[in-house]
């Protein structure tokens, strides 16, 4: 785990808003990632079952999120899709930890990036995730590609 993950997944935050968020944050704790180019690893493997994939070629950062919702018992888009988030739960303007951060990725309107806000960094917000460089993890996001933030409904 990089230095980034661990000093934002131990700073005390609570999950009593935001019960996914343990989910989340043990298993990137727990070091999930896939080795490309080798046998599908079997945690990412699970959560793209949970949006009816198996190959983890799709890019899998909400696969990830629908899992984590789904640990909560909270309905996630059920899609692979990142911008699928987009019209999922409400819209919020507030940055609470825990928020479903949708973000722009490339110049294509069909491509995107999911994960859940923790915190900010300068010009950044903090991200956990999957398909985070190929793992479950925390990184920074430009503030400039947001597109939404989203709370449960």
């Amino acid at each position: 785990m990089n230095q980034l993950t661990s000093s934002a997944l131990h700073l005390g935050l609570s999950y009593a808003d935001c019960p996914w968020m343990q989910f989340a944050a043990s298993e990137a704790r727990a070091g999930v990632h896939e080795c490309p180019g080798n046998a599908i690893d079997p945690r990412v493997q699970t959560y793209l079952k949970v949006v009816g994939f198996a190959d983890d070629a799709v890019p899998w950062c909400s696969a990830f999120a629908n899992w984590c919702m789904q640990q909560a018992g909270i309905k996630g888009t059920g899609r692979a899709a990142a911008r699928s988030w987009l019209t999922w739960g409400t819209a919020t303007a507030a940055c609470k930890t825990g928020a479903v951060a949708v973000f722009s990725r490339g110049q294509n309107p069909h491509e995107g990036h999911v994960g859940f806000f923790v915190g900010t960094q300068g010009n950044d917000y903090l991200v956990l995730g999957g398909n985070q460089r190929n793992a479950v993890c925390v990184r920074p996001y430009a503030i400039r590609n947001l597109l939404s933030m989203r709370w449960p409904s």
